[in-house]
Formats: C-alpha cells, structure tokens, sequence
C-alpha cells in the first residue's frame, strides 16, 4: 500500500511539473525553502509553512529575488493581516542597503480607498498614474474599475505583466492598471511586509514566465 501511494504521488508530482513547463511557468518560491529570496533588510523575519511564506517584523521591509528580471508575467497570491495593513509586489525594482525602491502592485488594506492592484512607485514617483493621487477624477476613474476586485480578508490573486514599457496588473482577473512607462526595464521581484508589529503577511504561488 505504503510503495502504491509513493508511486501515486511521483505521477502527480510528474504531472504537476509537466503542466507548469507547458504553459511556460516556473516556480519562484518551491514551498519549502527561501531558495532564490534573500531579505534585503537587517531586520524582519522570514517562515515557510505549509507551502506558504509567513513575514512578521517591527519596521517595513522586502524580501527580494536573488535573479533580475526583465519582460515577464509573475503571478502571486497575499493574504493581508486582519486590521491596519498594506503591502505590494515590487517588480523591475532596485536594491540598495536596507531599502528597495521602484514599481510596486499595491495590496491596499484600506476598505474605503481602495486602490488594490495600483502602481505605486516605491522610493520616487509614488501615486504618479494609476491613480494620480489628489487627482480626484483619476482617483475615482480607478475605484470604478478596480475598487472591488480586491478580497480584503481573503487570499488574492496578483498577475504582473511587463513587456518593454507597458505594464499591466490584474488583481482576481480584473485589469487594475494598463499603462505605459520606460523608467525601469528590469529588477527584481520582491514582497512586503508594511511594519506593523505582531502582523504576519502571507504568500504563496509565486511563479514567473519570462518573454522573449
């Protein structure tokens, strides 16, 4: 029985692969180990369990990809801490000492502004296009479209698209932002924890398809 199963799960497990390697993905994150990560950060701390990464810490921070990347489709999973939180994948980002700054995906906390899934540009520009804030018409414009995509006490689904200088976030199959904007043209991929003490940040299924 015991040797039938081991044979059963090797098939899956065979199985699994070969659907990732059709549709052009591979994995970021293996669900075990921070293989491919480092923090980037003297400060914040890193767990894997059950197949999920856990960030807890006192002061924001970003784990970051080992690997830069240029033209790609990255997709990822977050489930944000109950109460004040705020997070974001970055994407064609820079490192420096304790600090990382670039393009963000925004995985916003607040239920009443609502911009999950904008472009926010960590470290320069900040809210610059999608929204512009203070801009109340571009403000509004991106609720309208995007303002109940994101599920705020649920696991959500993020897909990063960047192809030369046109980018693209969807958040649950809702494109949030479609823009245009040749600052960066590569980085790293990266995940956030915001700060707030006793809060954990939860990700899972990070993965990437790299274009040519």
């Amino acid at each position: 029985m015991k040797r039938r199963f081991l044979l059963l799960a090797a098939l899956l497990g065979s199985f699994t692969f070969s659907v990732a390697a059709e549709d052009g993905f591979v994995p970021l994150f293996d669900g075990k180990t921070m293989t491919g990560w480092r923090n980037a950060y003297q400060w914040g701390n890193i767990e894997v369990v059950n197949g999920e990464i856990h960030l807890t810490g006192e002061k924001k921070f970003f784990v970051v990809t080992e690997k830069t990347y240029s033209d790609f489709i990255f997709e990822g999973d977050i489930l944000l801490p109950e109460g004040q939180a705020n997070s974001g994948f970055m994407f064609r980002a820079h490192v420096q000492p304790n600090k990382v700054f670039g393009y963000q995906a925004e995985v916003d906390g607040d239920p009443k502004r609502k911009w999950s899934g904008g472009l926010y540009d960590e470290g320069r520009r900040m809210w610059f296009i999608s929204p512009i804030k203070g801009n109340k018409e571009s403000e509004e414009a991106f609720r309208a479209r995007a303002g109940d995509a994101f599920k705020r006490n649920d696991w959500n689904t993020y897909r990063i698209t960047c192809k030369g200088n046109k980018l693209k976030i969807e958040v649950n199959g809702v494109v949030t932002t479609d823009v245009e904007d040749s600052t960066d043209a590569s980085g790293v991929i990266a995940i956030q924890h915001h700060g707030e003490k006793g809060a954990t940040y939860k990700f899972r299924n990070l993965r990437i398809k790299e274009l040519k």
